[in-house]
C-alpha cells in the first residue's frame, strides 16, 4: 500500500517537469492511461459490459476526474508543487461535509470541527502565499471536485468491481476532455502542442508508474490490509509529495512559516478525521458481535 502512495507522490513532480499545459497535459495523461487499461482489460477480462444507461452515468463520473486532474495540475503550475498537494489534502475534509448530503447520512458535529482545523490551515497558507492565491484556488476546486467523485464511486464500487468503473471512467473522461479541449485552446493559447522526445519519455513514465502500477499494488494490498490502514495510508499522498518537491526543486526556499504551520492543521484534520471515522466502525460492529449467538460448535 505505501509503494503505491509513494509513487502516488511523483505525481506533482512530473506535472511540473512536463512542458505541456495542465489542459494538455490531462489529455495525454487519460490517452495513454486509457489505452493500457484497454490492453490490460483485454487480457484480465474483468470489464464487464455495461447498458447505455448505466455507461453515461460513469461516464459522468470520469468527466469529473478529467476535470479534477484539470485544476489539480493548474494548481501545481501557476503555484508550486508543494501547494498543490496540500490543497489535495482537503479533499478528506470536503468528504466529511459532503458525505452525509450525498450518501443521506447523519451530519456530525464532530466532523465539521475537524474540518473547521482544515480550513484554518488554508487560510494561513492563502494569507501568507500572496503570489500562490491563483493556484490555491484551483487547488481548492479540485479537492472539492476530488472528493465528489470519490464519494460517487464509492456508491458505483456497491454494483461494478474497481477495473469496470475504472476504465469506463478514464475512457469517457477522454472523450468528454477531447470534446472540450479546443474550446479549452481557444481560451488558453499555447506555443507547445505536441510533446517533445523528453516529454514523452516522462509521460510514459508518468502514466505507468503514477497511475497503472501503483492502481494495482494498491487493489492488491486491500486484500491484506484494513480499510483503516488504507484510509490513513491515502492521507500520506500530500506528505510525500511536498518532501519530493523539497528534494528534487528545493520548493523549501519558496515558502515561509504560514505554509508550514497551515499544512499541519490540514494534516491534524484529516488524521484525526480518519480515526474518528475508524472509531465509529469499531463502536458500530461491537453490538452486531454481542448480539450475534452462538453456534453450537463454537461453545
Amino acid at each position: 500500500m505505501h509503494i503505491s502512495i509513494f509513487l502516488w507522490g511523483f505525481t506533482g513532480l512530473f506535472a511540473k517537469a512536463i512542458q505541456l499545459t495542465e489542459g494538455l497535459l490531462v489529455w495525454y495523461r487519460l490517452l495513454l492511461t486509457s489505452a493500457c487499461w484497454i490492453i490490460i482489460s483485454l487480457f484480465t477480462k474483468n470489464v464487464k459490459w455495461l447498458p447505455w444507461k448505466e455507461t453515461m452515468r460513469i461516464s459522468l463520473v470520469g468527466l469529473l476526474v478529467a476535470i479534477h486532474w484539470l485544476f489539480f495540475y493548474g494548481s501545481i503550475k501557476y503555484s508550486n508543487i508543494s501547494v498543490g498537494m496540500s490543497c489535495l489534502a482537503m479533499i478528506a475534509v470536503f468528504s466529511a461535509i459532503m458525505e452525509p448530503l450525498i450518501m443521506k447520512q447523519k451530519f456530525s458535529w464532530q466532523e465539521f470541527f475537524l474540518a473547521l482545523f482544515a480550513v484554518i490551515g488554508m487560510f494561513l497558507i492563502f494569507t501568507f502565499h500572496e503570489i500562490y492565491r491563483t493556484g490555491i484556488i484551483l487547488g481548492l476546486i479540485s479537492a472539492l471536485l476530488g472528493s465528489y467523485f470519490t464519494i460517487l464511486n464509492r456508491k458505483l464500487m456497491m454494483k461494478y468491481n474497481s477495473e469496470t468503473v475504472t476504465t469506463y471512467e478514464l475512457c469517457s473522461g477522454f472523450v468528454y476532455l477531447t470534446l472540450l479541449m479546443p474550446a479549452y485552446l481557444y481560451l488558453f493559447p499555447t506555443d507547445k502542442y505536441i510533446p517533445d522526445s523528453q516529454d514523452w519519455l516522462l509521460l510514459m513514465i508518468f502514466t505507468i508508474v503514477c497511475t497503472v502500477i501503483p492502481f494495482n499494488l494498491s487493489m492488491k494490498s486491500l486484500r491484506y490490509v484494513s480499510a483503516f490502514t488504507a484510509s490513513l495510508s491515502l492521507n500520506m499522498e500530500p506528505v510525500y509529495g511536498i518532501i519530493l518537491a523539497f528534494i528534487f526543486f528545493n520548493e523549501q526556499n519558496e515558502l515561509n512559516a504560514g505554509f508550514y504551520i497551515g499544512t499541519l492543521f490540514i494534516l491534524f484534520s484529516v488524521i484525526f478525521y480518519t480515526g474518528y471515522k475508524f472509531r465509529n466502525q469499531i463502536v458500530g460492529l461491537i453490538p452486531n458481535q454481542i448480539k450475534k449467538p452462538f453456534r453450537k460448535e463454537e461453545l
